[in-house]
């Protein structure tokens, strides 16, 4: 079996339009006029950083408002507890692994064949195309506009923004200076005083509001937020620092130990909560201009994140963003902070709103699902559409997914090199290069507190397998 290459991104929202009806009936089938399609892609968030994901401290209203009116999967996953291979992973619908490596910073995506490309497959059937924000996976013959994006917005090589705060480029700390590649487009869309989340959608409403009207859209705007570094507006740090200052963790520890570093078990940190909550303002600006348009009737709306949330160090300690706790560990790691992501789904009166707790899904299913809805058609790639799921045309079924993660970081995140796979209810992870192996029963033990792989020899021997066969494929 041959791999397709992958990429990685952040939280995203997809929105779709085409429906007109104005009932709660839900249908069945997908109209013959295709729908527009907005993705916002949000970096580093995790599973735990919504309030409608339990989070006490930061507040997201408007997203926990689309997640009622959305398909929430509750067993979604990112192909990577990284950025390069996630987005990698979601934007070629394919594994993130070739040549038995992982795409890690400096890749390209310029090697991904026509013949496997979802976006101009998408972009075929009529579709104007434009892409907004953090994109991370090279430039010229590997920029948005070759990979099949029309119109781009300050996308290019950086993985993160040198400043939240304009002038966007310049550090507001230390000496002025970064080896960090600066954010392309900015200075002419921006101005002092500005935010750089807010320059964003602000310019994804221009998009919608000036597109052609006579041909649908899919937008992609990928956050930077909520990546480092921590900036935000001071006053929202301020009111976000009297609120924790308040708020009564009992006896939970800031930190235990994790891998070669730190777990941080509590959110805590004011700036970082200040990012989420304008993070969530924004979501809420590009909902209510579908409102104002009269289109949200007829928009499907996706929300995700690349991976889970910064919550853990290495060897070298660091200002750490978040706790994906009651999750283990987070970004970098393959135990479920790093790798459970958020993941919703809105199209009015055609997806009846519910949760959605059986199906297994993955990022990499995402474009794979958007151009089976856009041009009834599939690719060879190894993300399926969960469209039928969607439109309750097919139950669940088994399904089994795999994660490789080659690139450790143990100075920076804690983690070491490991594979991992589930099958059910079971996960498997294997450190390959010390050969520690853990099981656990993901439904019954979601924070992988219990490691049944002495317990459970068969299931772990079967699994090991399997996992073994899949990677001697690469």
């Amino acid at each position: 079996m041959n791999f397709p290459k992958v990429y990685l991104f952040g939280i995203f929202v997809v929105l779709t339009v085409n429906c007109k009806s104005k009932s709660r009936v839900f249908s069945e089938s997908i109209p013959k006029k295709q729908p527009n399609i907005l993705i916002i892609h949000v970096d580093d968030l995790g599973y735990h950083d919504l309030s409608v994901n339990g989070s006490k401290i930061y507040q997201t209203p408007n997203i926990d408002q689309l997640a009622k009116e959305s398909v929430q999967f509750q067993n979604a996953y990112a192909n990577y507890p990284r950025c390069v291979p996630s987005r990698y992973a979601m934007l070629t619908g394919g594994y993130p692994i070739q040549n038995g490596e992982v795409p890690d910073d400096g890749f390209e995506m310029n090697n991904v064949p026509d013949s496997k490309n979802l976006i101009k497959a998408i972009k075929e059937t009529g579709y104007q195309t434009a892409y907004f924000g953090k994109w991370h996976l090279g430039e010229g013959d590997s920029s948005p506009k070759t990979f099949g994006f029309e119109t781009t917005v300050a996308a290019g090589l950086a993985g993160s923004p040198i400043s939240y705060i304009y002038p966007f480029n310049q550090p507001k700390k230390g000496k002025g200076t970064s080896e960090k590649d600066p954010i392309k487009d900015l200075d002419e869309i921006s101005k002092k005083g500005d935010y750089l989340t807010d320059v964003l959608t602000e310019q994804v409403v221009q998009y919608i509001q000036k597109r052609d009207k006579n041909k649908p859209f899919m937008a992609m705007l990928a956050f930077y937020a909520v990546h480092q570094p921590l900036e935000a507006k001071e006053e929202d740090v301020k009111r976000n620092q009297q609120e924790i200052d308040a708020f009564d963790y009992g006896n939970q520890p800031e930190f235990i130990n994790e891998g070669t570093g730190r777990t941080k078990m509590r959110q805590n940190h004011a700036t970082y909560a200040a990012m989420v909550e304008n993070m969530d303002e924004n979501v809420g600006k590009l909902l209510q201009l579908l409102k104002t348009l009269n289109i949200d009737d007829n928009t499907m709306v996706i929300l995700s994140s690349d991976h889970g949330g910064l919550s853990n160090d290495g060897t070298n300690k660091r200002d750490l963003a978040t706790s994906n706790y009651p999750l283990r560990a987070g970004k970098g790691w393959l135990y479920e902070g790093g790798i459970k992501v958020p993941l919703m789904v809105k199209w009015k009166n055609h997806f009846e709103p519910r949760e959605d707790k059986n199906s297994l899904i993955m990022l990499m299913d995402v474009f794979p699902t958007l151009l089976d809805l856009t041009a009834h058609k599939k690719l060879d790639t190894d993300g399926i559409s969960f469209l039928p799921i969607l439109t309750k045309k097919e139950q669940v079924k088994e399904r089994t997914v795999f994660w490789h993660s080659s690139k450790a970081r143990p100075t920076q995140t804690g983690d070491t090199k490991s594979s991992a796979i589930r099958v059910g209810d079971y996960k498997l992870i294997n450190w390959y290069e010390t050969g520690k192996t853990e099981l656990y029963n993901i439904v019954q033990d979601p924070s992988e507190s219990n490691n049944i792989a002495q317990k459970q020899p068969e299931t772990t021997q079967q699994l090991l397998q399997k996992l073994n066969y899949w990677k001697s494929k690469f």
